[in-house]
């Protein structure tokens, strides 16, 4: 992979790369997408990260659809893919971790403590072999993307990271790998993050800017449904990911909310669209 890299690099060409742990859906079809727009070649890799997983979390049962998966990125058009082992990303001995500090301790951080440790180094270790120009992720994991951007640019990486908009079912379901474990009541009650965020949208329009209003009607809508239990829902700033008093800059809506035992995750971002003081709110 790093001499195919350096080749490419070698001849002036752009290179996409779009990372992912497999079970792929069209959320990462998605991403392929974007890069064949400003890239060529496109690189994809598939390797699932153990080093991101909790002791109490599903590395073992993730799904792993190899021969599916390679055969979606070649229609969508990817020119190589990268299948590396467990043991040539974490060879014998390895001890070497990349720590964004302040991104990495909320939310996310906090409810799967280590998980960002183990995103941040195995990127870091894709993006050193890959040597890419721009690299894809989907804007679903925010503060994975936040954090990951961070690092690039704190370390100086010759990579620029391109955030892509989240890709959802009709019925406004965020696409996710995990989609996969919900039964079918509780794909119907999946929903429920996409109706919150909808209703936290339609507060703001209306005028709201007091984010603990927002967040009330956002817990009011989850609540209602008896499949789901919250781990958490806040609006936080778009760049710190530190909870905000009042939507006046750019923001997150984040939340992380169990159906069943399946944890998913959803965001609405929020951004001021010019001095009227009119919010623009994306899904």
């Amino acid at each position: 992979m790093k001499e195919a890299a350096r080749q490419a690099r070698a001849e002036g060409r752009v290179i996409g790369f779009v990372p992912t742990m497999g079970a792929l859906h069209a959320g990462h079809t998605a991403l392929v997408q974007h890069a064949k727009q400003a890239c060529a070649p496109v690189i994809a890799s598939i390797f699932v990260n153990p080093k991101q997983f909790g002791p109490k979390e599903d590395f073992a049962k993730y799904p792993r659809t190899l021969e599916a998966d390679s055969e979606k990125l070649s229609a969508a058009g990817v020119d190589t893919l990268f299948l590396p082992e467990a043991a040539d990303i974490y060879p014998s001995g390895f001890r070497t971790y990349v720590t964004v500090e302040g991104l990495s301790d909320r939310l996310e951080g906090r409810s799967r403590p280590g998980h960002f440790r183990g995103v941040a180094t195995v990127v870091l270790k894709l993006l050193e072999i890959v040597q890419p120009n721009f690299a894809y992720f989907g804007r679903k994991d925010a503060q994975q993307v936040r954090i990951i951007s961070q690092m690039a640019r704190d370390l100086n990486l010759d990579t620029e990271i391109v955030v892509c908009p989240i890709v959802r079912e009709p019925d406004g379901l965020a696409l996710s790998s995990r989609n996969a474990y919900l039964s079918a009541d509780e794909r119907r009650a999946a929903t429920v993050l996409h109706r919150a965020l909808e209703a936290a949208k339609a507060e703001i329009a209306a005028g709201t800017r007091d984010s603990h209003h927002v967040q009330t009607v956002l817990r009011k809508v989850l609540q209602a449904e008896p499949l789901a239990t919250v781990d958490y829902v806040e609006i936080v700033d778009a760049d710190a990911f530190e909870p905000v008093t009042r939507i006046a800059r750019p923001c997150y809506v984040v939340l992380a909310v169990f159906v069943g035992k399946t944890r998913l995750i959803d965001n609405l971002y929020i951004e001021p669209a010019g001095a009227s003081g009119e919010i623009d709110c994306r899904l």
